[in-house]
């Protein structure tokens, strides 16, 4: 996410809504669907909607099924977040990044109706405005936290209900627990509509399970009524009645193989007919910043990379994502040999020590480095990884970090916590 001092979008959105985070307003749907019916309803006027609700995930998800519809020549919208550089990230219109000259005006339409409303309703509300406007044969929707009280909810029938996997994450305003937490994700399931899950832990899906049962609707879960997987080289994505052979995905991680399979199966039930060829472009061709994304050719990488080694970006900033990225780790020190040393940066109101204590698994080293916003210091993320046994240090900035990974032999540099110390990274490694 990246600051609003050179984004027009996010001044416009701050100077008339407030900021996005610690506004103090509740959630409040009816506030919000209020507002979108003196706006003529646009959520009523999408083309066919996937809706996505999940705690890791859903960007990926998303980005396979954006690139398999494509693929097929289909026209899609998309809203998603967060962002990294600009808010017009968040706004896909047929293809295409909103212009600042649209989402500008769609907000001052918005505040005009309604200008108590919080920053992300009116965002949710300006997605809906383009994408009513705009013609598109898809619209995938990504809720911004939980599902049950998030403002995409406002969706009345979605083509099909997607949930990606489900962890502890933002427990202030979801519930300590996982069956709490699966509670508002599972919120977007609707009455006789196919929800496609990702594997879950037992009490989430038990509460999956019986949302789905009170709506009479059909699920689909991964391990049971469908799988994805890796076999000689190829994404095996194998449901009841079909098995595609598909090219590996470019986004690294064995978690990618759970979200394009997740993809694929959403889309084989939301009433399209897919060409062939459309999956295998798809899945080979999606990409998505910032998602364990290699750094191979810019100068703030140049340094790691000249001595042998290898920088990694992912903006992951929880205890689930942290799993993953270990895993990611161990499988490439274990295939490549190297030193794997993560360069962390944490928002303030994320669980600092779960994240740290996760991620440890997969590192020998590690650096903690302070935020350009509210961040958890430094020395508190040392010491948390100095509890596990990894060798932790801090930097007063993310070059300075980078400049004591490359006094290690070939360091794998993992750069992680915050999408914004990854947008930070991507920055200084363009051209």
């Amino acid at each position: 996410m990246g600051e609003s001092v050179n984004d027009p979008v996010q001044q416009t959105f701050d100077r008339l809504f407030g900021p996005e985070f610690g506004h103090g307003k509740p959630f409040d749907l009816a506030k919000l669907r209020t507002a979108l019916d003196a706006l003529g309803a646009p959520q009523m006027r999408l083309p066919p909607v996937i809706h996505v609700a999940g705690t890791n995930g859903k960007g990926s998800t998303i980005a396979f099924m954006r690139a398999i519809a494509e693929a097929a020549g289909l026209s899609v919208h998309a809203f998603t977040k967060p962002h990294l550089f600009t808010l017009n990230e968040r706004f896909l219109v047929a293809g295409a990044p909103a212009s600042d000259e649209a989402l500008i005006a769609a907000a001052e339409r918005v505040a005009r109706v309604d200008a108590s409303l919080t920053q992300f309703d009116a965002q949710v509300a300006v997605a809906f405005l383009l994408f009513s406007e705009a013609p598109a044969d898809l619209a995938l929707i990504e809720t911004g936290m939980g599902g049950r009280d998030d403002s995409t909810n406002v969706i009345a029938a979605p083509a099909v209900s997607v949930i990606t996997p489900i962890g502890l994450d933002h427990q202030d305003a979801l519930g300590a627990t996982l069956a709490e937490i699966a509670a508002h994700k599972a919120g977007i399931i609707r009455r006789i509509v196919t929800t496609v899950t990702a594997r879950q832990e037992p009490e989430a899906m038990a509460v999956i399970e019986a949302r789905v049962a009170d709506l009479q609707g059909d699920l689909k879960r991964q391990g049971e009524d469908w799988d994805a997987f890796e076999s000689n080289g190829r994404l095996c994505v194998q449901t009841t009645t079909s098995m595609r052979l598909l090219p590996l995905p470019r986004l690294a991680g064995r978690h990618q193989i759970d979200n394009a399979g997740l993809a694929c199966v959403a889309l084989l039930y939301c009433g399209i007919e897919w060409p062939a060829g459309a999956f295998a472009d798809g899945i080979a061709n999606a990409a998505w910043p910032a998602r364990l994304q290699a750094l191979t050719r810019g100068p703030f990488s140049a340094p790691i990379r000249e001595i042998g080694g290898e920088v990694w970006v992912d903006g992951g900033h929880n205890a689930h994502a942290a799993l993953a990225l270990a895993q990611a780790l161990e499988a490439m020190k274990a295939k490549r040999g190297g030193v794997n040393v993560a360069i962390i940066g944490l928002r303030k109101r994320k669980d600092a020590a779960a994240f740290v204590t996760t991620l440890s698994r997969g590192v020998t080293r590690l650096i903690a480095v302070p935020l350009i916003e509210d961040h958890v210091p430094p020395d508190e993320i040392a010491a948390f990884g100095s509890q596990t046994g990894v060798r932790a240090s801090t930097a007063p900035s993310l070059a300075a970090a980078m400049q004591n990974a490359a006094q290690l032999p070939a360091p794998r540099v993992l750069i992680c916590g915050s999408f914004l110390l990854a947008a930070e990274a991507l920055s200084a490694d363009s051209f």
